[in-house]
């Protein structure tokens, strides 16, 4: 496997909490040459609960887990940190690994774009759009979502292993 690993942090914009804390991965064309191989991959290392599809056209975001997408066909633009974040182009073979809390939207997308999605040890993600209201709640539920035992990619170490407990401690 080879690619480009990309780390950046989200600030909080007000109505995205994003995670301060934990950087977004960004494994460039991890699984450019088998793009067949992202969902088993992450169910080898323990990111299970998978499913495939696409990604929604409005911001969002889970509190109660982290949520890694791999980019099984086609290409997107995502939108990911609220409206002022990062833009991102997706191919195949990328995998985008959000920390709780992180916005994320699709702008753009080929006929053909499909991700597989999946989450620390199955959990179950909740949603989670815009609401002042839940502020505090949403906060302190991503506040206590633990840093993964394992890289979705990479297993028992790699970049998203080193990078967040580095930044957890």
């Amino acid at each position: 496997m080879q690619g480009n690993v990309k780390a950046f942090r989200l600030k909080d914009d007000g109505e995205i909490p994003n995670n301060e804390k934990l950087p977004v991965i960004f494994y460039e064309g991890i699984f450019a040459e088998n793009p067949q191989d992202i969902e088993p991959s992450f169910n080898q290392h323990g990111w299970t609960n998978s499913w495939s599809g696409g990604v929604y056209d409005y911001h969002h975001y889970h509190t109660n887990t982290h949520e890694v997408l791999g980019v099984q066909s086609g290409t997107a633009v995502a939108l990911v940190g609220g409206e002022q974040g990062e833009r991102l182009e997706l191919k195949a073979g990328d995998v985008l690994v959000l920390p709780a809390g992180t916005g994320h939207k699709r702008l753009d997308q080929s006929p053909d774009f499909s991700v597989i999605g999946a989450y620390p040890d199955g959990k179950s993600p909740n949603l989670k759009e815009r609401a002042p209201a839940v502020r505090a709640q949403s906060l302190s539920e991503i506040a206590n979502v633990p840093v993964p035992e394992t890289d979705p990619v990479f297993g028992t170490e790699g970049p998203l292993l080193e990078k967040w407990k580095a930044a957890a401690n």
